[in-house]
């Protein structure tokens, strides 16, 4: 006697399917919202990259490459991406390093730690138009506050805002000013869930606390720490309204009278609304999507390797 197994009824069918495909029901407005706003513009953007497109007129002939060629030969647009990575260099570095330093402190237990945490968030509450017009003030050449300090110690007056390198500084300081403490407070985050008998077990074998911190914070925030460093680099080499603000009297705010500070981001701003070629400014937009690419997996190994070193 053959014993025959009842065949689903459509109830336990429509929950077989619920318990499958709701997964993809969940994730589907991400993806949808992601092609609409992430993906479509990125493959627009492609598209107008090789046409001769202007702001006003809209689409001309197609080109191909040539607006890739000419970009990449062109001496304005490698003196962007030296401007950029500067300022990305003399932000980031320090940036990571000052909030790993609060990050820490704040994770020492500090009285009234509610306080201090917002206090370090302030700089982020304030819009980057207002910080960057703050600190143009600040480092102004005739009667600003940094000339002011340096001329009570004995320092000549500084060019900030027509020397290259001091005008990276000051733009640098502003991105520092704004993103350390948010930083710090995602660090700090990862901190908090330490498992702190980890920290009592080396107290007693007698480790300090910058031994404890190399070897028991860095190691253990390491998922973190990545992602900090992985967005601070999308984020100091898109940087824009700082160094579009810091000294709008000069050629118009695309980056100094001979563009010693314009970046990358402000060169595509230029091309596409001064200039009005948008097919240009769309190459200019492809090449930094792919050096952000680039930059930022190079950072992914290095901090990888560096932050597994410890546990080798």
């Amino acid at each position: 006697m053959t014993i025959t197994a009842p065949r689903p009824t459509w109830r336990n069918r429509l929950s077989r399917f619920d318990y499958r495909a709701s997964p993809y029901g969940y994730i589907a407005p991400f993806f949808l919202l992601f092609g609409l706003v992430g993906l479509f513009p990125l493959l627009y953007t492609i598209v107008v990259a090789m046409h001769d497109w202007d702001l006003l007129k809209g689409q001309g002939e197609f080109v191909g490459l040539a607006n890739f060629t000419e970009t990449l030969g062109s001496a304005t647009f490698w003196n962007s991406i030296s401007n950029t990575i500067s300022i990305f260099l003399l932000s980031s570095i320090p940036q990571l390093a000052v909030a790993l330093v609060i990050a820490y402190l704040l994770d020492r237990g500090l009285r009234a730690p509610t306080f201090w945490r917002m206090s370090v968030l302030i700089p982020f509450v304030v819009t980057p138009v207002a910080t960057a017009l703050i600190f143009s003030s600040i480092f102004n050449e005739a009667d600003g506050l940094a000339n002011n300090l340096l001329n009570l110690l004995g320092v000549a007056d500084q060019r900030w805002k027509t020397d290259p390198f001091l005008s990276h500084i000051a733009i640098a300081i502003m991105v520092n000013f704004r993103w350390t403490g948010y930083n710090a407070l995602i660090l700090l985050a990862a901190m908090q869930s330490v498992p702190r008998d980890l920290y009592e077990s080396a107290a007693i074998d007698g480790a300090g606390p910058a031994r404890r911190f190399f070897n028991i914070t860095i190691p253990t925030i390491r998922p973190t720490l990545i992602f900090v460093i992985i967005t601070s680099t999308i984020g100091g080499l898109q940087i824009f309204a700082e160094p579009r603000l810091f000294d709008v009297s000069a050629a118009g705010g695309i980056g100094g009278a001979d563009r010693q500070f314009q970046t990358t981001v402000l060169y595509m701003w230029e091309l596409g609304f001064v200039r009005r070629d948008l097919g240009m400014a769309s190459a200019v937009a492809i090449l930094l999507f792919v050096l952000i690419i680039v930059i930022g997996l190079i950072n992914f190994f290095i901090s990888r390797r560096i932050s597994s070193g410890g546990r080798k």
